[in-house]
């Protein structure tokens, strides 16, 4: 593989909420980008997806990038989903990488993405996102960054996360990210239909990169209300990942809570098993509780979601703009 047949496409959908500078926190991300152990003057194309970045803007950030970027406006109407499709549909590159412009990438991140690829039967490489290494972000990396083995074996993994993930054109060409009703849960049903097709997915533990906690604590437990929205909108597709012919009913907020349980179960268990900081004793256990206060504010919200007190929003943004997480660590 050739490194001219990269493409990256980022979108600022993330940048969008809390009426904050876009572009000045693109500049930031950009920044990290820049610094990247794989060039990206080595790609095909870098490709940005934006809603309103002016011409001003725009000059920012190619400078913090310090390579041509091409810009992809999209209308009002262009959820977080939709826009990775539009961005993938201009890109050049035989193989697509997508990243968020709410996360900030480790140096190696982009380079380790893409070395699997050098092996042409390689279709799809998923990297690791997690949040901050602090107690708070090693509890919600449990919760919202897991990952699952694979019947392919070691070295695979079942799913994967929009915000670091890379295909062979003609595998997401003929899938992509679908239309649902759900926040973020899009990308958890491609990674199911991959594995219905036995489609392998690569994991490369090294290609990390760390998702930023939203600006307060209000913006943070909407995330989680939606999180939690979203289990009820996503138990009819496990149903079918277990079984082809199993159809799970939610039974309003019945199924999905009981969902919730068992991934609060997965997240226990992946507590010392993300690449984070080890928790012992106290710190453990303040890992454990905190989790269980996440996904106790979740199942509020798969429990309206069923009872249909909460619809769902796909195209919400929340607000990312600090120079760090704002949210005190």
């Amino acid at each position: 593989m050739t490194a001219a047949s990269c493409s990256l496409v980022l979108e600022t959908h993330n940048l969008e909420g809390g009426g904050g500078d876009i572009a000045g926190g693109l500049v930031r991300v950009l920044g990290r980008l820049a610094t990247q152990t794989r060039r990206l003057d080595t790609l095909a194309d870098f490709v940005i997806t934006h809603r309103g970045i002016d011409a001003a803007g725009r000059v920012a950030c190619e400078a913090a990038a310090g390579v041509p970027i091409r810009w992809l406006a999209l209308g009002d109407e262009v959820g977080y989903y939709d826009a990775k499709n539009r961005g993938f549909d201009v890109a050049r590159g035989d193989v697509v990488v997508f990243a968020d412009a709410d996360c900030w990438p480790d140096p190696t991140w982009l380079e380790s993405l893409l070395l699997p690829f050098a092996d042409p039967r390689v279709q799809a490489v998923a990297g690791r996102t997690t949040y901050r290494r602090d107690l708070l972000g090693t509890a919600a990396s449990t919760i919202d960054f897991m990952y699952f083995p694979s019947p392919h074996g070691a070295g695979y993994t079942r799913n994967f996360y929009a915000n670091n993930i890379a295909f062979r054109r003609d595998v997401f060409e003929t899938r992509r990210f679908g239309q649902h009703e759900m926040y973020r849960g899009h990308c958890a049903v491609l990674g199911l239909d991959l594995h219905k097709a036995r489609i392998p997915i690569v994991f490369a533990p090294a290609a990390r990169t760390i998702h930023r906690f939203p600006d307060s604590v209000r913006e943070l437990l909407k995330l989680r209300l939606m999180r939690g929205r979203d289990t009820y909108e996503l138990t009819p597709q496990l149903g079918r990942a277990l079984a082809s012919d199993l159809e799970l009913p939610r039974l309003g907020p019945v199924v999905p809570l009981a969902v919730l349980g068992v991934r609060f179960g997965f997240s226990l268990r992946s507590i010392n098993h993300q690449q984070m900081p080890v928790a012992r004793g106290l710190k453990k256990l303040a890992v454990a509780g905190a989790i269980a206060a996440m996904s106790a504010v979740d199942a509020v919200g798969a429990f309206a979601g069923g009872l249909r007190l909460m619809a769902a929003k796909p195209e919400a943004a929340l607000s990312y703009h600090g120079d760090g997480d704002r949210l005190a660590a």
